[in-house]
């Protein structure tokens, strides 16, 4: 936050009354807020409230229980254009639906520098709220309930953030609408704490730096945590549940810090009917669409420099898919348990990913450990001549229980030279580590 909004932020407070400006329902809320002094509370009372309200002033429009304020079904619910300004405990309903016109239950412009939107519900607005540009604004708190028809590539998203510094988003409840936080070109953002439900992403990063994701739970969506396009970024302690495509999938992200996150799969019967996945920003092999088996705990596709330490990837069908160019990458300390294919690795480059020290815990490695370290005493491969056959040519499973392929792997086993370019575990743990500590948003 800057110092100017330190400074008013401190003003506001010592110029407030211990008095709110109070609104009974059909009251005129403009001529509240106009009549209002600066950090003044205007307090909607209980009942039904007309709006839009615009707050130009660096004022709080709160709500007592029971207050909603509807808009007229154009437009934005609440605008607001005042540094400092701040929406608390009210029900918002009513935007129109233009995305275009970023029409939302709690739109933020540019000049609401430090604006504060906290404790409300959002009712099937197109946007929950939009931070369109408002540096160090904070959304915290909110149950944010999105619109669940028509096409979801069309609906807005729960809370999306653009060229907002120092924007955070923090303990909010958000379903139904597009993508649960949706940000691009920003930097230094925090989101940290939410949950998200029945969505396209849970996350989505699009050129943003600098900035962290932590503690957030995703579940039943279409992907957990989409980061693309983004650089340094701390993805640590969240929780990916039955997500139906992937729990984390990283494209074009480097120099990125991903700890301590924990991704559970599930049958892809279990997951309902749920639309396709919107085409505008489609990866190439970043659907899984063969057989019965959830889809990916990570897929990282062009991602360059990244460190992966002390992450679970667990029940996928695919553990980790790894792919198109990603170089520099670590990968240690990890717990790979029960995915259908640990690894898919489809370059051609030797990589060890225990080349510097321990590596990664894999729950199908039938390993020794004679000497007692923890290290298993060989190396292992999650991959061999087989698995790129079955990648390139997937019929060819009706052959897996074949003599003539049975012969290839042992004869694989016996003589490593004619393995395949790929990965190699070389120094794999034989216990799993402890399992990701709780995040806020996901905490028992």
């Amino acid at each position: 936050m800057t110092l100017r909004a330190i400074l008013l932020g401190l003003l506001l407070a010592a110029a407030a009354p211990a008095a709110a400006r109070q609104v009974a329902p059909g009251g005129d809320i403009a001529a509240a807020v106009a009549a209002a002094a600066p950090g003044e509370v205007v307090e909607l009372l209980p009942g039904l409230h007309r709006g839009p309200v615009r707050l130009d002033r660096p004022v709080v429009l709160a709500g007592r229980e029971g207050a909603v304020l509807e808009g007229p079904g154009r437009g934005s619910v609440v605008t607001v254009t005042a540094p400092g300004a701040a929406v608390r405990g009210l029900v918002l309903r009513g935007s129109g639906s233009s995305l275009d016109g970023m029409d939302s239950g709690v739109f933020l412009a540019q000049s609401a520098e430090g604006a504060v939107v906290e404790g409300s519900r959002m009712e099937g607005n197109l946007f929950g709220v939009y931070v369109h540009g408002a540096p160090g604004a904070v959304v915290r708190g909110n149950v944010i309930a999105g619109r669940a028809d028509g096409r979801m590539s069309e609906r807005g998203d729960g809370v999306s953030v653009w060229n907002a510094p120092g924007a955070r988003v923090e303990g909010n409840d958000i379903r139904h609408g597009r993508d649960g936080i949706f940000v691009r070109v920003s930097r230094r953002n925090v989101f940290a704490g939410n949950r998200f439900r029945d969505l396209r992403f849970g996350v989505h990063y699009m050129y943003t730096n600098d900035s962290e994701v932590s503690g957030n739970l995703s579940s039943g969506n279409h992907a957990g945590y989409a980061i693309m396009y983004s650089q340094r970024l701390v993805v640590r302690g969240n929780r990916s549940e039955g997500d139906r495509d992937h729990g984390l999938l990283f494209n074009y992200a480097n120099a990125s810090e991903v700890t301590g996150n924990w991704v559970v799969g599930r049958p892809r019967a279990a997951r309902g009917a749920a639309a396709e996945l919107d085409r505008e920003h489609a990866v190439p092999g970043a659907v899984e669409e063969d057989g019965p088996s959830p889809g990916k705990c990570v897929f990282i596709y062009n991602a360059n420099r990244n460190r992966f330490t002390g992450n679970r990837f667990e029940g996928c069908g695919i553990g980790v898919h790894f792919t198109a160019g990603s170089e520099g990458n670590t990968v240690t300390g990890n717990a790979f348990i029960g995915n259908r294919a640990q690894v898919k690795y489809v370059g051609t480059r030797h990589l060890d990913w225990s080349a510097a020290g321990p590596g990664n815990y894999w729950s199908d490695n039938p390993a020794f450990d004679l000497d007692r370290d923890g290290i298993a005493d060989a190396a292992y491969r999650p991959n061999d001549l087989v698995d790129r056959v079955l990648w390139t040519a997937p019929r060819a499973k009706l052959l897996l229980n074949s003599p003539a392929v049975q012969v290839l792997r042992w004869a694989q086993s016996q003589f490593p030279a004619i393995l395949p370019g790929g990965l190699v575990d070389s120094r794999p743990l034989v216990s799993p580590p402890p399992p990701p500590a709780a995040g806020l948003g996901w905490a028992p």
